[in-house]
Formats: C-alpha cells, sequence, structure tokens
C-alpha cells in the first residue's frame, strides 16, 4: 500500500485480526487535513463547515468533525439525534430533506436547530403546524431549486429543475413572504444543493448568483432577515483518475460575491472530508477459476460497500500482504447471491491467496452508512478510527464495537419487523444546547 494513502498496512492488518473483517477504518488525522485545507481556503468569508452526516454518520467520525468546530448537515430526525450525542450544539446544525415528517420537524423545532431548510409550499404548511402546535420559534431557511446542472452521476444530481429537491426558483419569494409573516419565524438564510461528487466549481458560482439574484429580490420585498447562503453541493474527490477540484478552486467561485452581499457562507461537504479517510478491510476467502475468469471471492459483498455495483464506482484495492508479487486480471466478488455482488470486474491485482487480507480504498463515505443485511448475514464488526487525536501515535487505534446510535441509512429509524425481536431504540439525554456564533470569523 503506498504510504500516500496514510494507513499502515500493518495496523490494518493488526486490526482486522483484533475485530475480524469486513470493516471499516477511518482515520482521524486525514479527515483534519482536509477540513483544514478546506476551512483555510474560505478564510476570506464568514463561514461555516457544516459536515454531510448522511456521507459517514459514524459517531467518533463526528465527534472529530465536532472538536474541528464544524456544524453538521442533517436529512433525517435520526441524523439529528446522532450530532448531538457526538455533542453538536443544536444551532449549528442544517436540517435539509424533501420528507421530513411532522414529527421529525417537531423535534427538530424543539430541539432548536439553526436552519431547518423548507423544500416546499406544502412542507411549509406542515412547519407552520408544528410550530403553532408548540409555540415555540424556529429559524428557517428556504432551500432553492436553482435549476443549475452538473456532470455528475445521474442519481446523484439534485440541482435541476426536473429534481424532487428544494422550492422551485420562481416560487421562493411568495415562500418567503410566507414565513415572514409568521411572528414564530425567522428567515435566516436562503440554499442550495446541486448533487454529489462535483469536479467542476462552475456551477457553484451559477448557483450562488442565482441566489444573490433572490436575496435582493427579498431584500426589495421588505425581507432583510438573510444572514447567509448555503452552497451545497459535494466537492468531488479522486477515487480513480477523475480531477478533483481543490479548496481554493471552490472558494474562489463562491466566496467573492457571498463577502459582496455582506453575507456568510454555509458549505455542507461530505465525501470531501471523509471518503480517502477510510478503508474497508476484507479477507480473501476463496480462488476460483470458472468461464474463462479468474475470481477472487472474499468475505465483504455488495450489502457491505454498495458503491461499485450500485453506480458501477471504481475503488482501488491493494494486498495488505508485502512482496512483489506478477500482476493477474481478476474478478473481486462476495458472497451475496447475486451475480451484481462484485468490488472490482476485470481488475489487474497482484496475485493474491485465500486468507490474506485487501484494503478497498476511498470508502470513508457511503460505506457502512448505507450498508444492508442479506441473506441474514451478520453485521461487520464496528469501524475503528485510528490516530483518535492529533498528538496520537499513529500506530494506535481505538475500537467501538457497540454504537447505541448505529441505524440504516440517513439513520431514519426502522419499524420492528418481528414480534420476538426487538431493536431498542436510541434516547440520547436531554441537551442543554447553548446559544453561540455559527460563523466562523474570516481571518
Amino acid at each position: 500500500m503506498s504510504p500516500s494513502t496514510g494507513f499502515d498496512p500493518a495496523l490494518l492488518r493488526s486490526i482486522a485480526e483484533r475485530v475480524g473483517t469486513p470493516t471499516y477504518v477511518y482515520s482521524g488525522n486525514l479527515i483534519r487535513a482536509q477540513y483544514h485545507a478546506l476551512h483555510d481556503a474560505l478564510k476570506d468569508v464568514p463561514h461555516r463547515i457544516c459536515y454531510s452526516v448522511k456521507a459517514n454518520g459514524n459517531i467518533g467520525v463526528l465527534k472529530v468533525l465536532k472538536a474541528l468546530g464544524a456544524g453538521a448537515d442533517i436529512v433525517s430526525v435520526g441524523e439529528l439525534r446522532r450530532a448531538l450525542a457526538a455533542g453538536f450544539e443544536a444551532n449549528s446544525i442544517v436540517f435539509s430533506g424533501v420528507g421530513k415528517t411532522a414529527s421529525e420537524l417537531e423535534e427538530a423545532i424543539r430541539a432548536g436547530v439553526g436552519f431547518l431548510n423548507v423544500e416546499s409550499p406544502a412542507e411549509l404548511d406542515t412547519v407552520i403546524a408544528v410550530a403553532r402546535k408548540l409555540k415555540q420559534r424556529a429559524s428557517l431557511g428556504i432551500r432553492v431549486n436553482p435549476d443549475v446542472a452538473t456532470e455528475t452521476h445521474p442519481y446523484t444530481k439534485t440541482g435541476e429543475k426536473t429534481a424532487k429537491f428544494g422550492v422551485p426558483y420562481d416560487e421562493v419569494v411568495s415562500v418567503a413572504q410566507r414565513v415572514a409573516a409568521e411572528s414564530l419565524f425567522t428567515l435566516r438564510g436562503l440554499a442550495m444543493h446541486l448533487g454529489s461528487q462535483i469536479t467542476d466549481v462552475e456551477p457553484y458560482h451559477r448557483g450562488t448568483v442565482k441566489l444573490l439574484e433572490l436575496v435582493t429580490a427579498l431584500r426589495a420585498s421588505g425581507i432583510g432577515t438573510i444572514e447567509a447562503l448555503d452552497v451545497g453541493g459535494g466537492l468531488g474527490v479522486r477515487y480513480h483518475n477523475e480531477k478533483a477540484p481543490s479548496p481554493r478552486d471552490f472558494a474562489d467561485a463562491v466566496a467573492p460575491p457571498i463577502n459582496q452581499a455582506g453575507l456568510a457562507l454555509l458549505c455542507e461537504p461530505g465525501r470531501y472530508l471523509v471518503a480517502n479517510a477510510g478503508v474497508l478491510i476484507t479477507k480473501v476467502l476463496y480462488r476460483k477459476h470458472a468461464g474463462g475468469k479468474d475470481f477472487v471471492v472474499v468475505d465483504a459483498g455488495m450489502t457491505d460497500f454498495v458503491r461499485p455495483s450500485h453506480y458501477n464506482a471504481h475503488h482501488e484495492i491493494v494486498p495488505l500482504k508485502d512482496g512483489n508479487r506478477p500482476e493477474e486480471l481478476v474478478n473481486v466478488v462476495g458472497p451475496i447471491c447475486e451475480s451484481g455482488d462484485f468490488l472490482a470486474l476485470d481488475r489487474k491485482l497482484p496475485a493474491v491467496e485465500a486468507g490474506e487480507y485487501l484494503a478497498v480504498l476511498g470508502t470513508g463515505a457511503y460505506g457502512f452508512v448505507v450498508r444492508r443485511t442479506s441473506t441474514a448475514r451478520s453485521i461487520p464488526p464496528r469501524a475503528a478510527r485510528t490516530s483518535a487525536s492529533s498528538s496520537s501515535s499513529p500506530r494506535k487505534a481505538s475500537f467501538s464495537r457497540a454504537d447505541p446510535t448505529r441505524c440504516s441509512t440517513r439513520a431514519r429509524r426502522r419499524p420492528i419487523r418481528s414480534s420476538w425481536s426487538s431493536v431498542p431504540r436510541f434516547s440520547p439525554s436531554a441537551m442543554a444546547c447553548s446559544s453561540w456564533p455559527i460563523w466562523r470569523a474570516a481571518r
């Protein structure tokens, strides 16, 4: 494994032998490095980096980002609970999502989230009803559909007018006027989200300009409470041969016009912060030759890491065993009873043997958080987090097998399916959320 990955093969082997496989391992120091690079690039504009929890909701990862000063971007009440459990103050949390339920809205308003982003006039009806029932104030934002196209996977495009997300651009002023008419609400910001794995920053600039045009229209209509623009959309990372934008590229695209308007910036990176800070360790079970193909059968499958089969995503796979070996063209496949269960097809790998470990790189985002069970397979061991603090030895790792806040995708609550088994429901203890500035001051 290349030293540039930031992971020590010997340490990864030790973790695999201790906790079993498949297992995810995350590096706190790599997360910190990504955060600081973006924070430094945005130094000229008041800002807050709100980590997109849906990318990886591991509590250890969340605590690293909370300690750095990040806020949290969430899309479900389960993620709200995880963020609070990790120590995030409620007013540093942005809550978006096209399908928030009344009970989720109630819990968010009670908690006092900093930005509750409305995504449709119909949702606003529910927000109004919930706030009036609670007789409690709420800080709102409006998620705008800016109709800005991006070059990314069709499944992760969220900013075009045909997408389900956000209030249509031409309806934003009327929705804002309804918000402003409610005495319990303060309209604090406008938001957008363009998609995920964005490798060109020009759409960020176009979207920002469109949001600023709306701010001008709102100010002209007498609404002067807008504090910030939430420029969402996941900065792309390099998995294979992608050209990923730099934090400076992003800052140059969005910071100058926001600064000129006298506003603050929120951004919502997820993949950018954690993707390459995570690896999935899997064990080779068998070698097999059939139909002119060589197969490497491993114990991690599409239920453990879905991106290769679902998005046709390329992730580098490297053996953790030392030594130079000839390369082979192989299919790396898992144990699930589907032909789509693979981690790599027609991939050149050093000749590997049963019993050794492989590391699937770049799995820190949308890996464990979207795993599922199939054919009654057991849940993999909990992820280990290396370098728990910036001063700790890179040879040490902290382990957490029991995570009481673990849920499924987006940490949504699932109904109990069987009368003879149940899953403990997570109820975090009540937390006092002190009021503190949401913006990281420009330096």
